[in-house]
């Protein structure tokens, strides 16, 4: 009797994992076997096939997955066939018995298994086929299959075969650095046999096994490549693309009119910022050495909001300042330097903008404004400052000078929409001392021996020549404390501390 009800229970369990009109999900990372080993083939044993057929890149205004369903399932009728779209295409798929659409956004009225990926791909690999690609013969999968099983467990996690031509697919090395919000990406070396790197830009078929692709946390993001790599260079898979044979697709270009390929390349733009705001990339490196921007410009707001206890928010997720804050710092601190220099007003680095100078020649990596010390006397000589005793100026530029309203300071913001700023200190001189009348609670903020500003001498900070006290080291030793130079540390270690085991260059 209790054979009877185990053999209930599991019969009971296995009925869980099922999907309407898929069947069970026994298999989902497992490979066909037969008599104890794996086939190498497209099939196993009675189990069925073992790779899925998966089209993500396709635009419902012009496609043909229609005509690729059809080449695949020509060849090999009985492979799983998935269109995958976030939602339902229109105009509808015009798909071949076989073929079925899989729909990413959910439905209040469905179980949840219906829109998820990985209950619906139940076999050991997916191919991941870009729109308007054919299948001229199963050898071409059977290739893929041999080359992955190669690599056994290695680094080799994905194996590719260029669409048409082996030029129209670049290999890559991709470094993904998320302290930093940055993508880079270089091109790689090729070999004879076929080419072993990060990424892959451009035209090709990839395969990957289904257990690889369900444990990335986006597997199936668009755009497709860009979200793939990322996240598999994040863990150090590599991707090898074959030298061929090439796959046939008669639908090149894929657009038949100027007008749908300027929607294609809109909604790539779209899905591009997207993906990357997604990931917290805020800045590319493309191979060809130009940038690509994701994060704040001048006419939207920083990255993060009010810093409280001298720690902001991207502290915490163990991230730096995001590198389009510190491009607008720069811009700002060039900016108001040049502005001063031409006014005669007499500047130097003050505080941590200092300290980045001596250690990096550049804003620390986490900081999130610049201060310079400005003699007090000298700000009758600056147009921008000298009526700023309420209100603000906009400049023809976009900067906005401002008499700081917590406490007696000036601030220069990036602009309107942009609060990035560069903070000015007024000192004057008393007895040998630098002082001020009002003082705020960063312990760096104290009086100073004049003589550390004469004379003040050239120092490189953030892509420029500004000046600095002379004896910057005793200068901020006197504000910080002993070794501050080759100790770093967060602003305000009682809330963050910085890892110092992670801490590259600074």
């Amino acid at each position: 009797m209790m054979e009877k009800r185990r053999e209930q229970s599991k019969g009971l369990k296995k009925a869980s994992l099922a999907v309407p009109g898929l069947g069970a999900m026994g298999n989902l990372a497992g490979g066909s076997m037969v008599g104890g080993s794996k086939i190498g083939g497209l099939e196993g044993n009675m189990r069925g096939p073992r790779i899925t057929i998966l089209v993500r890149e396709f635009e419902d205004f012009e496609n043909y997955v229609g005509d690729v369903a059809r080449s695949f399932l020509r060849q090999r009728p009985e492979l799983p066939f998935l269109a995958v779209a976030e939602n339902p295409p229109y105009p509808p798929l015009a798909l071949p018995e076989g073929a079925r659409l899989l729909v990413l956004s959910p439905s209040p009225d469905q179980p949840p298994q219906t829109h998820r990926p990985e209950f619906n791909v139940q076999t050991e690999f997916a191919l991941l086929v870009p729109d308007g690609v054919e299948l001229d013969h199963s050898r071409q999968i059977e290739r893929l299959i041999r080359e992955l099983e190669g690599e056994g467990g290695g680094p080799v996690r994905l194996v590719a075969a260029p669409v048409l031509t082996r030029s129209a697919v670049q290999c890559l090395h991709l470094r993904v650095n998320l302290r930093e919000w940055t993508a880079t990406y270089t091109p790689a070396a090729s070999g004879s046999s076929g080419s072993v790197c990060t990424a892959l830009q451009g035209d090709a078929v990839v395969l990957i096994r289904t257990e690889d692709l369900f444990n990335l946390s986006v597997p199936l993001g668009r755009p497709l490549m860009s979200s793939l790599f990322v996240q598999t260079s994040l863990r150090g898979w590599k991707v090898k693309l074959l030298e061929g044979p090439s796959f046939s697709a008669s639908h090149r270009p894929l657009f038949s009119s100027a007008h749908n390929q300027w929607k294609a390349d809109s909604r790539l733009k779209d899905a591009t910022n997207h993906l990357m705001r997604s990931f917290g990339l805020k800045r590319v490196v493309l191979p060809d050495g130009r940038d690509q921007w994701f994060g704040c410009s001048k006419e939207t707001a920083r990255c993060f909001g009010t810093v409280r206890d001298d720690t902001p928010e991207y502290l915490y997720i163990e991230r730096w300042t995001p590198p389009c804050c510190l491009r607008a710092l720069r811009e700002t601190t060039k900016y108001v330097i040049n502005i001063l220099e031409s006014s005669g007003v007499r500047y130097w680095l003050e505080g941590g903008s200092l300290l980045g100078a001596a250690r990096h020649q550049d804003i620390i990596p986490w900081d999130y404004d610049v201060d310079l010390g400005i003699y007090l006397e000298d700000v009758p000589n600056c147009d921008y400052l000298k009526n700023l005793d309420s209100g603000s100026l906009v400049d023809a530029n976009g900067y906005v000078w401002e008499r700081a309203v917590e406490g007696d300071f000036y601030r220069v913001q990036y602009s309107e929409a942009n609060h990035l700023h560069v903070d000015l200190w007024p000192f004057y001189p008393r007895n040998g001392v630098m002082t001020r009348d009002t003082w705020t609670e960063h312990k760096q903020d104290v009086e100073f021996p004049e003589h550390f500003l004469q004379p003040l001498v050239p120092m490189q900070f953030a892509g420029i020549t500004a000046y600095g006290p002379n004896n910057h080291r005793a200068f901020l030793e006197l504000k910080f404390g002993e070794g501050v130079i080759e100790n770093p540390q967060y602003p305000n270690p009682a809330k963050k501390r910085l890892d110092r085991s992670r801490t590259i260059g600074s």
